[in-house]
């Protein structure tokens, strides 16, 4: 059995235009291509928005940069489209969400947050691994929570109907999150610290809230979040999968791979194209059919089709 995916979080923009990444002609290093994707039986795919503070570019203007790419792609290319709840996973097509990894291109502007949702922004993580004008980061485990602005713009994205992503958050700037909003929230990428100890992964409290609340967690292959070690394969993915799973129940756990967004991957999922691989992994370790089909997709289609009506 092939399973369909559905995936929370890739880096292919930024890569696409500050890298010369080829969505359709894969250089060397890439990880994403719609080839790649295919073979891999992707249905889903979130195509993230990430500035770079070392760029002489604005965040807005690098933002602006990625996101006609990723509208060029839709425009170019039949196998993809945008995806909406009505979407058939048996149209032999890549359904595509737009999203943003850190504030940083709003600024202060209320009006570039409702901008960027006329353009198709359907969920945003408020920071990256540094703090930013809304909140503070996990790599730093700040005390400090959201700014006042931070909170305002929580309460807007929840207003608006985009999705508000907890990934690369501090556990306090979680807790404020939680605190404001009763809307469904997500963690696109981000993994269990129980299974191994890294600040960005979440805590069992955090996975019990929100599976609580209807949102869902994407464990990602990132080496850094799986084990602390570089030599990772599928085995650890199932892991953290598995420990998500028993926290929070088997409805709240998805796929965030972070491909395009790390040097080094699991050395069975070096790219889309073998993500069937982490589903025989997951038969193997005793997950039915069904509740394989809702880890690889259905969780993540599901949270995601409240927000792309």
């Amino acid at each position: 059995m092939r399973f369909p995916f559905a995936d929370a979080h890739c880096d292919y923009l930024y890569c696409d235009c500050f890298r010369e990444y080829d969505i359709v002609n894969p250089i060397q290093g890439q990880m994403m291509s719609i080839d790649r994707m295919l073979e891999g039986n992707v249905k889903l795919q979130c195509f993230a928005v990430w500035t770079d503070k070392k760029l002489s570019m604005t965040p807005l203007q690098q933002a602006m940069n990625m996101i006609d790419v990723y509208h060029c792609i839709l425009e170019t290319y039949d196998d993809i489209c945008e995806f909406d709840a009505d979407f058939d996973e048996n149209s032999g097509r890549i359904a595509t969400v737009l999203t943003m990894e850190g504030g940083e291109p709003i600024g202060y502007e209320i009006a570039n947050l409702h901008n960027f949702y006329r353009l198709g922004v359907r969920a945003m993580a408020l920071t990256w691994n540094y703090p930013n004008q809304l909140a503070y980061p996990a790599t730093k485990q700040s005390k400090k929570g959201l700014t006042e602005f931070g909170k305002y713009v929580v309460e807007e994205m929840g207003d608006l109907g985009m999705a508000i992503d907890l990934a690369h958050l501090s556990d306090v700037c979680i807790d404020d999150v939680l605190g404001i909003t009763s809307v469904p929230v997500y963690a696109s990428h981000s993994n269990a610290r129980a299974v191994y100890n890294h600040p960005r992964s979440l805590n069992d409290e955090h996975i019990r809230e929100i599976a609580k609340r209807g949102g869902v967690i994407g464990t990602n292959f990132y080496y850094a979040h799986l084990a602390g070690t570089i030599n990772v394969s599928t085995a650890d993915v199932v892991r953290h999968i598995a420990h998500i799973a028993e926290v929070g129940g088997i409805d709240c756990v998805c796929i965030g791979s972070d491909y395009d967004g790390m040097g080094v991957t699991p050395v069975d999922l070096r790219d889309s194209s073998e993500l069937q691989n982490l589903a025989a992994a997951l038969i193997q370790n005793g997950f039915t059919e069904d509740e394989v089909a809702k880890i690889t997709y259905y969780n993540l289609r599901n949270y995601l089709a409240r927000f792309c009506l």
